[in-house]
């Protein structure tokens, strides 16, 4: 069976998250009291999945290595690394030095229950490891061509590994050419536990309902969202589970892929999009 291979520090995962950094990311998304800046969105979401990933991953002596991690960024100016701080310009980086490179603490506030049926406002310390940003277009094409590169270097190393997961974040077309052909190069990829897996997010801040995991491109509604759920990977069976688990209605050919997203889809999209195997 693929994509059932153990995970563990002698036998990591691999993650790698493509963040466009495009001039439109800047636009909002949201509404009412919600409403942030796109970017701003996807980097809260990929810092809080950052703290998640450790918490689940420490042990008494600290946070395991369980998990090598790249955050890449494409726009105007670069694609490459977009680790800020100590980690800046670091491709893939374990788990455990991710936990103790933090680029800085932000107090933030949040609502939590206050034992009497309501809520209270308190402060948090937030880890920030990125930070949004937006400039020119969308070289994605690019970005599609470095993760490739990381994830050959990659499968060579561990040939028996879970494959490596690639989860691109855009809001937007592609500015460097038709990505096709660098997303089936990408995918091509494989150890013997299976193909490299990429998903895509669509995000949006649009009005109408978020296609979220779909199986076919009966629901989408233009040449553009084809694409992509043509470039997305058909989730692994331990995702489509969790996935149903979350009500999503799926099937066996149900694709990593999300249209339109808001900010839950967002979240929900990075939570299902890193479930690996069990953890030993």
């Amino acid at each position: 069976m693929p994509y059932t291979a153990e995970i563990s520090r002698t036998n990591p995962g691999c993650f790698i998250f493509l963040v466009d950094q495009s001039a439109s990311m800047s636009d909002p998304i949201g509404s009412g009291e919600t409403v942030q800046q796109r970017a701003q969105v996807v980097s809260d979401a990929i810092n809080r999945l950052l703290t998640e990933l450790s918490v689940k991953c420490a042990k008494e002596e600290g946070v395991r290595d369980y998990f090598h991690v790249a955050v890449v960024g494409y726009g105007h100016t670069q694609v490459g690394s977009a680790f800020t701080g100590a980690l800046a310009g670091r491709d893939l980086v374990p788990l455990g030095e991710i936990a103790n490179n933090p680029a800085r603490l932000e107090s933030r506030t949040k609502k939590v229950p206050d034992g009497a049926g309501g809520l209270v406002e308190t402060t948090v310390q937030f880890p920030v490891w990125m930070d949004p940003v937006t400039n020119g277009g969308t070289p994605m094409t690019r970005a599609l061509g470095y993760a490739e590169s990381l994830v050959a270097r990659w499968v060579d190393e561990h040939p028996g590994g879970f494959p490596p997961i690639i989860l691109n974040l855009t809001d937007g077309e592609s500015t460097d050419g038709d990505p096709t052909s660098a997303a089936i190069g990408l995918a091509s990829h494989a150890t013997a536990d299976g193909s490299v897996l990429l998903f895509n997010l669509h995000v949006s801040g649009a009005s109408g309902t978020p296609v979220t995991f779909p199986d076919s491109e009966g629901e989408l509604p233009d040449t553009y969202s084809r694409l992509l759920f043509h470039m997305s990977s058909v989730l692994p069976g331990h995702m489509r589970s969790y996935a149903a688990s979350q009500g999503h209605r799926v099937s066996e050919a149900t694709r990593g892929f999300v249209y339109n997203a808001d900010i839950t889809s967002i979240v929900e999209f990075l939570d299902i999009g890193t479930r690996a195997t069990e953890l030993r």
